[in-house]
């Protein structure tokens, strides 16, 4: 381990815009000290045990039929080898039934606006870091081109392949995904699902569509002591394959992908798990303290910065909060606030999402808010912007047009200023439709950890009101809470904030 006492990395920001990023003061322990912590943690857990109720069966059958050659982890949305319940759990068959473990992948790239550079990019570096994990593990990884239903069970069938393990997502797309496989699968083959994402598995902290943070929270809080506990490590496999997997070349099919290249990858988040572990153990080190009282500042580094990493499954959220509640006894102000965001309000949004369709669609939204906007949608705005104009921040307040440059120059918004950024275009646009649809495809194009539940319900909090209340009456607003440029002001240095992310010095 390095000696070297070392500056944590920086909240969002880089090379891109080229002001400078505040100084953090300098952590007393030596860079990598978390990773060393975790790898001791695993070492003294093999005795932990598998949560059945982390699994859920989406066949008839459950057991393996004789003579399988494998067991497969199909990777979805969780791409890390260790604190992968996922992963753990097809290992712990693959063991049993003395059986060689697979991991795959799919690789899907729509033909959208929304598949970037900045997200494939990130995705890909994640899964070689996945590759090597696997190779040193004697698992084998295989990458397959196409969508899941067309690729994956004729890759089961060839293989043979005995049972199928998969993890979690509440989005429409990889639920289709998995009806898709589980139509075209052998009747014969068991197909798991496990949530690895979730501290506590979605299908477990409710049955039902939750109403706020205040119907979930209690829930989630009662099955925590059950569900936050440490992670069996993934270990060296003990049974080979006899076929191996084909080797990928990474950097090649990189450049073969056809995406939006000029959404760039941001300087400051480097993808992969390690990467992941190193921004946490820099939050713990150095902004933990801070995220109590100043975490609503856009000028202080005091956010975790850990959304794209999660997102992309590359950090686990359940790690995150074992490191965070162990490491972070001085500050337990700042320990509570901020696993409630981890927890509770994260879980909520898969929560949304996974009990109504409607995730992304004014119509989703609840009767009360649906009746406002319909009310207001024919009231006079000051100011219509086309998605273009907001897409170049080209509107008359500088605060927006900062914080849309942010986001486009660095993947990354501040947190407080996703809200005030959406209200906005609600503010901005003929209908609250046409501001949700600006407002996801702004989002997900340019946010690194966009396309994900948090967004959309982070989206639909703004603009449709969802697990918040019915508010003072105003005009285009309704009943939907309202934010102004007065209110941002009042809580941080506005102008600083806009002369250091101008579009027009950009």
């Amino acid at each position: 381990m390095s000696e070297k006492k070392r500056k944590a990395p920086t909240a969002a920001g880089g090379k891109e815009p080229s002001a400078k990023q505040p100084k953090l003061e300098k952590a007393e322990k030596a860079a990598g000290w978390l990773q060393s912590l975790v790898k001791r943690q695993r070492e003294d857990t093999k005795d932990t045990k598998f949560n059945e109720k982390r699994q859920r069966f989406l066949t008839d059958t459950e057991k393996m039929k004789q003579g399988s050659e494998g067991v497969l982890y199909w990777m979805q949305r969780d791409q890390r080898v260790q604190d992968n319940w996922a992963l753990i759990r097809a290992q712990q068959l693959a063991a049993k039934e003395e059986l060689p473990l697979h991991v795959c992948f799919c690789l899907v790239v729509p033909k959208s606006e929304l598949s970037t550079l900045r997200h494939y990019a990130f995705l890909l570096k994640g899964l070689q870091e996945v590759a090597t994990d696997c190779k040193r593990l004697n698992v084998q990884f295989h990458l397959l081109r196409g969508a899941p239903g067309e690729v994956l069970p004729g890759f089961v069938s060839d293989r043979g392949l005995g049972a199928v393990v998969t993890d979690f997502s509440p989005l429409r797309e990889p639920q289709q995904w998995l009806n898709d496989v589980k139509k075209k699968l052998s009747k014969d083959i068991p197909l798991i699902q496990v949530d690895a994402h979730n501290i506590v598995p979605c299908w477990v902290a409710s049955p039902k569509l939750e109403y706020a943070a205040r119907t979930i929270r209690g829930k989630i809080t009662k099955l925590l002591p059950e569900f936050l506990t440490d992670f069996l490590p993934v270990e060296k496999h003990q049974h080979t394959a006899t076929r191996t997997a084909k080797p990928v070349d990474w950097e090649q099919t990189l450049a073969s992908l056809d995406v939006d290249r000029t959404v760039g990858e941001p300087q400051w988040a480097k993808p992969g798990s390690e990467a992941g572990m190193a921004m946490l153990e820099s939050f713990i080190d150095v902004r933990l303290k801070l995220f109590a009282t100043q975490r609503n500042d856009p000028n202080t580094a005091a956010l975790s910065q850990l959304s794209p990493w999660i997102r992309f499954g590359q950090l686990s959220a359940q790690r995150v909060a074992l490191q965070v509640r162990r490491c972070g006894k001085n500050a337990s102000e700042s320990v509570a606030a901020f696993i409630e965001e981890l927890v509770v309000r994260r879980e909520l949004t898969d929560n949304f999402c996974f009990y109504n369709e409607k995730y992304d669609k004014v119509e989703g939204a609840y009767e009360w808010a649906q009746k406002t906007l319909k009310d207001h949608a024919k009231d006079k705005r000051d100011n219509i912007y086309t998605r273009e104009q907001l897409e170049k921040a080209q509107t008359h307040d500088k605060l927006w047009n900062g914080a849309q440059y942010q986001m486009v120059a660095e993947g990354k918004m501040h947190g407080f200023l996703r809200m005030y950024w959406a209200k906005k275009i609600l503010e901005w646009t003929r209908s609250p439709e046409e501001a949700l649809s600006i407002a996801l495809y702004l989002n997900d194009r340019y946010e690194l950890d966009g396309q994900d539940p948090n967004g959309f319900v982070g989206c639909m909090w703004s603009i449709c009101g969802i697990h918040d209340q019915g508010w003072a009456e105003r005009p285009v607003f309704g009943k939907i809470r309202y934010m102004n440029y007065k209110g941002c002001l009042r809580k941080f240095n506005v102008a600083q904030f806009e002369r250091k992310y101008d579009p027009k010095k950009a």
